[in-house]
């Protein structure tokens, strides 16, 4: 049976509008906490840069002369000051800057965490839903009273969307503990990470079209 909830106007009333949640998406009672921490991490190694970048003892400069004879002085041969156990020598076995941190995670298997995670959110109650953000003009204060109207500022705030608008860009860039996001670029991420996710009505459309499969199996 698919679950409703309650539809905001855009004052953040109570309106007496029902919303039919599609079930393949808000409706999953199982949660396979595995595959969450996958496409979490996946997440996380794809958006990693590999701009570290360490010399080795090849990179190094100087060290051309032996530092000392071979034999005769008593103490362990060394052919360069160069040499990684070296103080100023190069490095062994460091980053080089070329290395590849990303993983992959197949697009079934995406979807059905992301649908996971909502299905946990909305049964934790931290899922509102209203009807339009209709932010005109730029304005953090408004934005800001929507949402604690709402009972949803608290901890960090998902706000999901058909649309970003500047205006709406604008209006919560400087709400350190808001992030809004286009329905088509949710994540796992995102999802999990936010105490309180506010969906606008438009943007429940586009989310079920993009999550829902033809057929899953467990």
């Amino acid at each position: 049976m698919a679950s409703t909830a309650t539809l905001y106007s855009k004052k953040a009333e109570k309106t007496a509008t029902k919303l039919t949640l599609d079930k393949e998406v808000f409706g999953i009672s199982e949660v396979n906490h595995q595959l969450l921490s996958q496409a979490y991490k996946t997440y996380l190694a794809n958006g990693r840069t590999n701009n570290a970048v360490t010399k080795t003892r090849g990179l190094v400069s100087g060290g051309g002369k032996k530092p000392w004879r071979q034999k005769g002085t008593g103490r362990a041969r060394f052919g360069s000051s160069r040499n990684p156990i070296w103080k100023g020598g190069g490095v062994a076995f460091g980053p080089t800057g070329v290395e590849n941190y990303s993983l992959k995670l197949n697009t079934k298997a995406r979807k059905l965490a992301v649908k996971q995670a909502l299905s946990a959110k909305l049964t934790a109650n931290a899922i509102k839903f209203i009807e339009s953000f209709d932010v005109v003009k730029p304005s953090t204060a408004k934005l800001v009273a929507l949402i604690d109207k709402l009972d949803a500022n608290k901890g960090n705030v998902l706000l999901v969307v058909s649309n970003k608008t500047p205006e709406l860009t604008l209006s919560s860039r400087n709400v350190t503990n808001f992030k809004v996001v286009n329905s088509s670029y949710l994540n796992v991420f995102d999802i999990l990470n936010a105490d309180n996710i506010v969906i606008e009505n438009s943007a429940l459309d586009g989310l079920s079209a993009q999550l829902k499969s033809s057929k899953e199996t467990k």
